[in-house]
């Protein structure tokens, strides 16, 4: 009787532990199918590459922006903005955005690792709002020029700077005559966690801010520039819809000079 109860308990344990493993086994299961699927709803609520949208204008310049890197930007020129060069660094994912999503790294393979070299012989150092422009080689960027505006040293880093980094990048552009050029920040890109919002919008108001100041000398006979029509901000799909709606609230409450 004793040895048949024995046999009873080792039965029930067997069968309890085998039922605890597949229900470890099936919540294992449906873990990884909700998270596969909460990683499938997340990447189709973001925008695609190439999405853009026009926010609005000022001073007959319409401001847009854009799911794109520069590597891949039509323009007459675009805009890039590095930090003094530190080891690895728009390479290190994280703090770096991840290869596939970080437009400097893309920039640095479409340069054949020019845009490395530079920084790291210290031909290029990346002082904040010093400028290098580039004449891609056919077949390496569709943009005509590649501006880079150095922007410092990473560790005192301050959203005010790209006030004036949007004010240089107006003055290139007036100067080499282009109707239109593209800008990224790629502060994201090279690890930097920044106010998306407030850098995109401090850009534009350096931007206009130089714009106008072109637009009284011209008043004056003093400049013969031409016009430029159109700004766009390149910005990843992450960030797309934060830097839109912080340059929309920007141009809807602009009052120029």
């Amino acid at each position: 009787m004793e040895h048949n109860i024995t046999i009873i308990k080792k039965v029930a344990i067997k069968s309890h532990t085998g039922s605890l493993k597949l229900m470890f086994a099936m919540a294992i299961i449906s873990l990884v199918s909700f998270t596969k699927g909460w990683a499938q709803t997340q990447a189709s609520t973001l925008p695609a590459p190439g999405t853009s949208v026009t926010i609005g204008q000022i001073d007959g310049i319409t401001i847009s922006t854009a799911v794109q890197s520069p590597s891949n930007q039509q323009t007459p020129l675009q805009v890039i903005c590095v930090f003094e060069y530190t080891e690895g660094d728009i390479f290190n994912s994280p703090p770096a955005l991840p290869r596939n999503l970080n437009g400097l790294v893309h920039v640095d393979e479409a340069l054949k690792g020019i845009l490395t070299e530079l920084r790291k012989s210290g031909r290029f150092e990346g002082r904040a709002l010093e400028t290098m422009l580039i004449t891609p080689s056919v077949g390496s960027l569709p943009a005509g020029k590649l501006l880079i505006i150095g922007l410092g040293d990473r560790k005192s880093f301050n959203p005010e700077l790209m006030i004036s980094v949007g004010r240089v990048e107006m003055r290139e552009a007036l100067r080499l005559g282009v109707s239109s050029y593209s800008h990224a920040s790629d502060l994201k890109d090279a690890g930097i966690d920044s106010p998306t919002g407030v850098v995109a919008v401090n850009v534009i108001k350096g931007a206009i801010s130089a714009y106008e100041t072109e637009a009284f000398l011209k008043n004056h006979s003093l400049s013969s520039a031409k016009p430029v029509t159109q700004i766009t901000l390149l910005a990843g799909p992450t960030f797309f819809q934060t830097t839109a709606d912080a340059v929309k609230a920007f141009v809807g409450s602009f009052k120029g000079d």
